[in-house]
Formats: C-alpha cells, sequence, structure tokens
C-alpha cells in the first residue's frame, strides 16, 4: 500500500514540475543567467512552505500519513560543508539542466537522453558512499 501511495505522490510530484515548467531546461537556463523570476519564485516558495511545515512538525505533534510519530534529527551546523555541497549540487544542476527530481519527469516526458545524467547521478551518489568515510563531514 505504502509503494502505491508513493507512486501516485511521484506521479503528482511529476505532473507538478512538468506543467509549473519546473523542469524545463530552458527555464533553468534562465534562472542560471538570472534573466527570469520564473525558477526563483518556485524554489523561494517552496523553501518558505518548507520552514513553515518543518517548524510546525517541531512544535506540534503531527502523525505521518501511517500514523507514526515525526521527529527531524538535529543537523550539524557547519558553513563549509553547506556552502561546499551547495555549490557541488549547483554546478551539477547548471552541467546538467536538471536537479534530481525533475530528471526522472523529463524521462517520463520523452527526453530519453537525461538517462546518462541519471545513471552518471546514481554512479556518483555510489562513489560517494565508498569514499564517504575517509572525507572530512
Amino acid at each position: 500500500m505504502r509503494t502505491l501511495a508513493y507512486l501516485f505522490i511521484g506521479i503528482l510530484f511529476g505532473i507538478t514540475m512538468f506543467k509549473s515548467e519546473a523542469a524545463s531546461w530552458f527555464r533553468i537556463y534562465e534562472m542560471f543567467k538570472f534573466e527570469s523570476f520564473h525558477m526563483y519564485g518556485i524554489i523561494g516558495s517552496t523553501v518558505v512552505l518548507g520552514i513553515i511545515m518543518v517548524q510546525l512538525i517541531k512544535r506540534v505533534p503531527i502523525k505521518s500519513f501511517y500514523g507514526e510519530t515525526i521527529q527531524i534529527a538535529p543537523k550539524a551546523k557547519s558553513f563549509s560543508r553547506y556552502m561546499f555541497g551547495g555549490i557541488l549540487f549547483g554546478l551539477g544542476w547548471a552541467l546538467a539542466g536538471a536537479c534530481p527530481g525533475p530528471m526522472f519527469t523529463l524521462v517520463g516526458v520523452g527526453y530519453v537522453s537525461i538517462i546518462v545524467v541519471i545513471i552518471a547521478s546514481i554512479f556518483g551518489t555510489f562513489l560517494y558512499g565508498l569514499v564517504k568515510d575517509k572525507l572530512p563531514h
């Protein structure tokens, strides 16, 4: 049953990404050239909504979709780890023209060439898993 719920949410997410043009390479390109507010508006509203939801979850004992208590683990505060991670993520996003969510949306709408980016992302994640204990965290 959970798999069906995740599948439905993923399909809804994909439709939203495509219809809002957040998966559009041209919109992403415009954003990185500072020519359009479209993507900044989507990302900014998502960040604001995320902040509100996380604060609500921390303050009110909210249960998950399946009746489990939601707990958010505290994260280590470090400027450099988030700065370097954000730079790497942004460079990958700019080079590929898509971040992880829209990559699968683009495959779903027929952009088969993005499969190369998905394979590279999976390989990069695997590689990180191999060397993460040797990296300064």
